[in-house]
């Protein structure tokens, strides 16, 4: 009986944790180098030089980059004083995978979604970041299932 081997790139036992942390550094290096997510996660999907990437971490990478126009859009109307071109990029990169996870990650409650951005903005950011990923997260947060009918 022949045997499905994985991917010798994908899966493992990697923490949903340390695979949202990674789609985080993901989106914050397409960023930083102006280009797209999804083409820096294929490369990195094949390659024997880099860690084994997740396959949750897949999921974020490309469920932000295909929503990317509606999660900047709650962000920019959401981040009161902040435009998202003055926000630090790895903040940026951490409240776009909390969004993504507060509408459309379906099997993660909206706490944890928040909670989780919190705790990357912690690891990853400024002192000042863990307070403005929590008001911003939080006041999407208050009408995520208004938002989730919707869109």
């Amino acid at each position: 009986m022949p045997t499905s081997k994985p991917h010798p790139n994908r899966g493992g036992a990697i923490s949903r944790r340390q695979a949202r942390r990674r789609a985080v550094e993901m989106l914050y290096e397409a960023a930083q180098r102006d280009t797209d997510a999804v083409t820096l996660l294929a490369d990195r999907v094949g390659a024997t030089d880099v860690d084994p990437i997740a396959d949750y971490t897949i999921s974020l990478v490309e469920g932000v980059t295909g929503r990317k126009a509606q999660i900047d859009e709650l962000l920019a109307e959401h981040a009161q004083g902040w435009t998202l071109d003055r926000m630090p990029k790895v903040d940026l990169a951490v409240l776009r995978v909390g969004v993504y996870e507060l509408l459309w990650a379906e099997d993660v409650p909206d706490p944890v979604a928040i909670d989780e951005a919190v705790g990357l903005a912690k690891e990853l950011s400024t002192d000042d970041s863990p307070r403005f990923v929590n008001g911003v997260l939080g006041r999407i947060g208050t009408i995520a299932d208004r938002l989730r009918a919707v869109l």
